[in-house]
């Protein structure tokens, strides 16, 4: 394999299972063998290489330098807009403390 992407993808943007398909597909190897290896079924194989030669947006751009899970970044907002820790316990179905664990590791992670 001369290393280019199929159909001009990059390969970083696919999963390692669909990167090792298509290496081994692209190496000649049948539906029904790759199957046997993975454990799954032929069709489900075919699939998955389909599916890695779609294109997907580069999530990790859209994320990168963000330090912190989307749920910090919510209870950090409604902690910031004086909403009390059992009101956002309850939407998140976690006790108070949980969510001022998760305040404190959010400004922790903020302030490194």
């Amino acid at each position: 394999m001369d290393g280019s992407a199929p159909h001009g993808r990059d390969l970083g943007l696919r999963r390692p299972v669909e990167r090792r398909l298509a290496r081994l597909a692209s190496e000649g190897i049948g539906h029904d063998e790759l199957g046997r290896r993975f454990r799954r079924k032929p069709e489900t194989i075919g699939r998955m290489l389909a599916m890695g030669r779609l294109h997907r947006p580069d999530v990790q751009g859209l994320q990168q330098g963000d330090v912190l899970r989307p749920v910090e970044r919510r209870i950090l907002r409604w902690r910031g807009a004086e909403e009390s820790y059992e009101d956002i316990g309850r939407r998140f179905r976690r006790g108070p403390g949980f969510i001022e664990q998760v305040e404190k590791l959010a400004h922790y992670k903020l302030a490194r």
